[in-house]
């Protein structure tokens, strides 16, 4: 079964940086493609970023386009969201997994922007 354990979320203020890891069991993350989606309180899971199993190929969503940066070091079997500029909408739990995602999500990550 895929594991993958988010880490890296915390509280920051708006315009800051973070950077999120997910670390997967196994050959996961230098296997697939892979990416990251959120949650925000009260809506649905939506897709932020995602990479191809070479990396060299990544798409984002419009609301996180030149601010946020997706990578995978497949020697760690890690992969990363680097976020900046952050802005209090982007307050959500962030998940990774699998692109396209499987039906297993881990605990995610909490990011909280304050303004």
């Amino acid at each position: 079964q895929v594991q993958l354990v988010e880490s890296g979320g915390g509280l920051v203020q708006a315009g800051g940086s973070l950077r999120l890891s997910c670390a997967g069991s196994g050959r996961t993350v230098r296997t697939y493609g892979m990416g990251w989606f959120r949650q925000a309180p009260g809506k649905g899971r939506e897709f932020v970023a995602r990479i191809n199993y070479s990396g060299d190929s990544t798409v984002y969503a419009d609301s996180v386009k030149g601010r946020f940066t997706i990578s995978r070091d497949s020697a760690k079997n890690t992969l990363y969201l680097q976020m900046s500029s952050l802005k209090p909408e982007d307050t959500a739990i962030y998940y990774c997994n699998t692109y396209p995602p499987g039906t297993r999500w881990g605990q995610g990550t909490q990011i909280t922007v304050s303004s």
